[in-house]
C-alpha cells in the first residue's frame, strides 16, 4: 500500500485569550524573529517552557503516515488534540509548525453544519460542496439521488438548511462527504449525534469505501466498540502527543487501562491494605471463560467476576454488592446506567432462606459467571461494594472497564443487532393457526 498522508513534526501551539501577544514589543519582537528565520521567542514549540503564561500547545511534533485504504481510529481523553489535528488535515486551521503532505483529494465531516451555507437549500448545497472539491454539476447530478436517498431528506430537498435538525445535517453532511467519492475521507465525533440507524449505515458506507474502493478513512471517536469494530488502526493521543499507536484491540486496551481505570492493569485492581478498616476490598478481576484475566470478551461465551475482601473481625449482616453498568452511550441506552446489580443478600434469600450470615475473621473471595449471550456487545463497567447494617460501608467506584463483542463483526455490521443491552436468544415459536 502506498501512503496518501504524511505528517512531519507537526505542532500546533494557541494563544489563550489573546489576538497577538498583547503588547506592541512581544509582537514586533516574534515578527522580527520571523524575518530572519530565527526561533520565537515568544513561543512554546521546540524549547522547554512549559509554563509561558498565555501559551498552549494542541499538538506537539506530531509523525504519522497513513497509507491507502487504512481506516485509521483516532481516540484520547478530551482535549487530547483529536480535533485539532483534523483541522489541519483539513485545511480548517493551519500547523504552527511542521507539514501535511497529501495525495488525492480530502473530505471531512468535522461538526454540524460543516461545509453548508444556511441560506441555501439541501440540493443547492450539494451542489456547492460538489463545485468546492472541483466536481463539475454533471458529475453532482449523477450522484445526486444517491446522496439524497441516504441523508433521507427527499421532502425537505428544497427546503433551506438553517431549517434542519441537527440529525439532518448530519446525514446530509456524511452523505455529501462520502459520496463525493474523496481519496481521504475525515470524520469527527459527529456521528454521535445521528441515531443509532443512521450510525449504523454510515459505518458501513465508511468501510465499504474503504474495502472496495481503497480510500482512505481518519475516525474520531470516544464509541470504542465502533472504533474496534471498524478501525483497522489506531492512534492514541494524549496532551497533543502520541502516545500509542497500532493493532486497535491492544491500544483501546490500553487507553481504557491507563487513562480511563488508571490503576487497572491486566484486568486487575489491588488495593493496599488499611490497617485502620474492619472491611476492605482488596481485589477485582475479570476473567473470560478459560479462566484468562482480559478486558476483552467474546460475549458469545461466559465470563467471570472476582473480588476479594477482607473482614478483620468477625461480624454479622455484612453483604457484598456486585454491579454492572454501560460505560458511554451505546445501544440506545445513556452512559452509566445500571444493567444488573446482585447481592449476598439476594442470595442469601434463596439459599438460607433469607437469613443473616456471619463472616468470620478472615479473606474471602467471591466468583460470579455471567452467562454468555446474556449482554449485547459494547463497553461496560464492573463494580464491587461493602455494605453493613444496611448501609453502604465502602464502594469502589473506579472499577474495571470491558468490552464485549461479536465474535463475526462483519456480520454484526452489516445486519445489526437487537437494541438495548440484553442480548440473550429468546424461545421464538411461530406456527400458521389459520388458513385464508
Amino acid at each position: 500500500m502506498s501512503v496518501v498522508l504524511q505528517i512531519e513534526n507537526l505542532s500546533k501551539e494557541y494563544r489563550l485569550g489573546l489576538i497577538g501577544h498583547g503588547t506592541l514589543y512581544r509582537d514586533l519582537q516574534s515578527l522580527w524573529a520571523k524575518m530572519l528565520n530565527k526561533e520565537d521567542p515568544n513561543t512554546l514549540l521546540g524549547t522547554n517552557k512549559p509554563n509561558v503564561k498565555g501559551k498552549f500547545l494542541a499538538l506537539d511534533n506530531i509523525n504519522l503516515e497513513v497509507n491507502s485504504g487504512e481506516v485509521l481510529g483516532i481516540i484520547g481523553l478530551n482535549g487530547a488534540g483529536k480535533s485539532t489535528l483534523l483541522k489541519i488535515i483539513s485545511r480548517v486551521t493551519t500547523p504552527s509548525n511542521g507539514c501535511i503532505k497529501a495525495k488525492g483529494k480530502i473530505s471531512s465531516l468535522l461538526e454540524v453544519g460543516t461545509g453548508f451555507h444556511f441560506e441555501l437549500t439541501g440540493r443547492e448545497n450539494i451542489f456547492l460542496n460538489g463545485a468546492i472539491n472541483g466536481m463539475s454539476k454533471r458529475e453532482v447530478s449523477k450522484k445526486l439521488d444517491e446522496i439524497v436517498d441516504f441523508a433521507g431528506i427527499e421532502t425537505f430537498l428544497d427546503t433551506p438548511v438553517k431549517r434542519y435538525s441537527s440529525g439532518m445535517h448530519i446525514r446530509l453532511g456524511f452523505a455529501v462527504a462520502a459520496y463525493l467519492e474523496p481519496d481521504i475521507l475525515v470524520v469527527d465525533e459527529v456521528l454521535a449525534v445521528g441515531d443509532a440507524a443512521f450510525q449504523k449505515k454510515a459505518i458501513n458506507k465508511m468501510e465499504e469505501a474503504s474495502k472496495k474502493s481503497g480510500r482512505t478513512v481518519l475516525f474520531v471517536s470516544h464509541n470504542m466498540e465502533a472504533v474496534k469494530n471498524f478501525c483497522t488502526k489506531t492512534l492514541l493521543i494524549k496532551d497533543g502527543k502520541i502516545n500509542k499507536i497500532g493493532n486497535t484491540h491492544k491500544v483501546i486496551n490500553h487507553y481504557l487501562n491507563e487513562f480511563i481505570g488508571q490503576s487497572i492493569t491486566n484486568s486487575e485492581i489491588l488495593y493496599k491494605r488499611d490497617q485502620n478498616k474492619i472491611f476492605q476490598i482488596l481485589k477485582l478481576s475479570l476473567m473470560d471463560s478459560q479462566r484468562e484475566n482480559t478486558t476483552s470478551i467474546n460475549r458469545e461465551l461466559p465470563f467471570i467476576l472476582s473480588f476479594d475482601y477482607l473482614v478483620s473481625q468477625s461480624v454479622k449482616s455484612l453483604q457484598a454488592n456486585v454491579s454492572i453498568t454501560t460505560h458511554g452511550s451505546q445501544n440506545g441506552v445513556q452512559d452509566n446506567t445500571i444493567v444488573f446489580q446482585w447481592s449476598e443478600q439476594h442470595y442469601n434469600k434463596y439459599k438460607y432462606n433469607n437469613q443473616k450470615v456471619s463472616k468470620d475473621k478472615g479473606t474471602y473471595r467471591v466468583e460470579i459467571e455471567i452467562p454468555g449471550y446474556l449482554l449485547n456487545s459494547g463497553s461496560y463497567k464492573f463494580t464491587v461494594g461493602l455494605s453493613y447494617a444496611g448501609n453502604m460501608y465502602e464502594f469502589i467506584k473506579v472499577g474495571i472497564i470491558f468490552q464485549l463483542y461479536d465474535s463475526d463483526t462483519s456480520h454484526t455490521l452489516k445486519t445489526g443487532r437487537s437494541a438495548g443491552l440484553l442480548g440473550m436468544p429468546l424461545n421464538w415459536k411461530e406456527r400458521k393457526i389459520n388458513i385464508n
